[in-house]
C-alpha cells in the first residue's frame, strides 16, 4: 500500500469531535486544571523506574534463591509493562506535563524497555492512532498469519484454535517486540505496508545507542553475573509476564465481539465515519470502575477517552468519560464498555472464536 491509497475520513458539517472537544475543553476551563499529568503521576512514575532499577541490581549483584529471584523476574515484567502504560505512553503522546522537556524525558522510558522510539511514535500515535483497526494499514491488527484480527483477513484453518494457542503468542510479543519488530522495520524502511518516514542522523544514532545499550545491560551483564542459563530463564520470565501483559491490555481495547473493522468505499477511498465517530466504533472500555486496574494500565482501559483526546493524560479519563458517554448517546453511538476484566477477556475470546471461523 502506497501513501497515496492511505483512505481519508469524510468531510462533515457537523463534526462529533468538535462537539466532543468543545464540551472537554470546557470541563477544564470549569474546573481550573491542566489537561496532563498531576503529582500523583509523577510520583508514580518515579517509583516505578526506581522500583525496576532497584529490581534488575538486587537480581543481577544479589542473587536470591531460585524461587525468589523468579518471582522478582515476574515482578520485573510488570514493572516494563508498567512504564510503558503510565510513563513512556503518555509522554509520547505529550500529555504527561506541561513541560516539553519532561514529556521527551518520559517518552525516552522506551528506552529503558529496549524499544525504540522512532518507530514506536510512527506506529502507534501515527497510525494506530488515525486508523484504529482499519486493515491494511493499522499495524496493531497485523499480528501475522498465525491469528486473524479482522473480518477481512485471510481465513487459514488453524485459525479455528487461535482462541486456544493466542495466550503463547501474547506471552512473546515483547521479546518479538525488541529483537524483530523493531529491525525489520528499521531494515524495510515500512511499518506493515505503511513506509517509513526518512530518518534523521539523530533517529538512526538513538536506534543504535538503544539496542547497544539493551543488549549490555539485559544480556551481557546479566550474563557475566548469573550465567547463561539462569540468565535465559530469568530473562524470558520477564518477557513473557511484560509481553502477555502489553498485548492483553491492548487487544482488549480494540479486538473484542462489539468493536467494527471500518472498509473504506472503493470508489472514493474514503472510511464510512469521521474520526471521531470512528475512533468510538472501533473501540472499546473496560474495567473503568476498578481503581487498581486504572492505575497499574495507565487509564488504558478508558481507551475510548484516550483515543478521542490523547493528548490529555490520562488521570483525566474518569471525570471525561461522562461528558464522551453523553455525547454518543446524543449521536446514538454504541459506547462499548465491559464493567470487569473478565467480562472484556470473555469479549476478546469470543472475538477470536467468530474470526477463528470460516463464514
Amino acid at each position: 500500500m502506497s501513501q497515496l491509497s492511505i483512505p481519508k475520513f469524510p468531510s462533515v458539517n457537523r463534526s462529533l469531535h468538535t462537539d466532543l472537544k468543545k464540551r472537554v475543553h470546557e470541563y477544564f476551563e470549569q474546573k481550573g486544571i491542566k489537561t496532563t499529568g498531576t503529582p500523583k503521576l509523577f510520583t508514580k512514575a518515579i517509583i516505578m523506574v526506581i522500583a525496576l532499577v532497584f529490581v534488575y541490581v538486587h537480581l543481577i549483584f544479589w542473587t536470591p534463591v531460585w524461587y525468589f529471584a523468579l518471582l522478582e523476574c515476574m515482578v520485573l515484567g510488570g514493572l516494563v509493562a508498567g512504564i510503558g502504560f503510565n510513563v513512556m505512553h503518555d509522554g509520547s503522546h505529550g500529555s504527561f506535563s506541561k513541560y516539553k522537556w519532561v514529556n521527551r524525558l518520559a517518552a525516552s522510558s522506551i528506552s529503558l524497555l529496549g524499544a525504540n522510539h522512532f518507530m514506536w511514535n510512527m506506529k502507534h500515535n501515527m497510525i494506530h492512532h488515525s486508523f484504529t483497526n482499519v486493515d491494511g494499514v493499522d499495524d496493531d491488527i497485523e499480528v501475522g498469519f498465525l491469528m486473524r484480527m479482522a473480518p477481512t483477513q485471510k481465513h487459514y484453518k488453524v485459525h479455528r484454535f487461535q482462541h486456544v494457542y493466542f495466550w503463547v503468542l501474547y506471552m512473546l510479543l515483547y521479546v518479538f517486540w525488541i529483537f524483530f519488530a523493531d529491525y525489520n522495520k528499521y531494515f524495510s524502511r515500512r511499518i506493515g505496508s505503511v513506509p517509513l518516514k526518512k530518518m534523521a542522523f539523530k533517529d538512526h544514532f538513538e536506534f543504535w545507542s538503544v539496542k547497544v545499550y539493551h543488549a549490555l545491560v539485559f544480556i551481557v551483564i546479566p550474563i557475566a553475573a548469573v550465567g547463561w542459563l539462569d540468565w535465559m530463564i530469568g530473562f524470558l520470565t520477564m518477557g513473557v509476564v511484560a509481553g502477555f501483559v502489553l498485548s492483553i491490555v491492548f487487544q482488549l481495547a480494540h479486538t473484542v465481539e462489539h468493536t467494527e473493522f471500518p472498509v473504506a468505499d472503493i470508489d472514493t477511498n474514503k472510511l464510512p465515519d469521521e474520526f471521531a465517530a470512528h475512533q468510538i466504533k472501533t473501540t472499546a472500555n473496560f474495567a473503568t470502575r476498578n481503581k487498581l486496574v486504572s492505575w497499574l494500565v495507565g487509564g488504558l482501559n478508558f481507551q475510548i477517552e484516550h483515543h478521542l483526546f490523547p493528548k490529555i493524560s490520562h488521570v483525566h479519563y474518569p471525570a471525561i468519560s461522562a461528558i464522551v458517554k453523553a455525547v454518543c448517546l446524543e449521536h446514538q453511538l454504541q459506547y462499548v464498555e465491559y464493567p470487569t476484566m473478565r467480562q472484556a477477556v470473555g469479549a476478546h475470546l469470543r472475538f477470536l472464536k467468530q474470526m477463528g471461523r470460516n463464514d
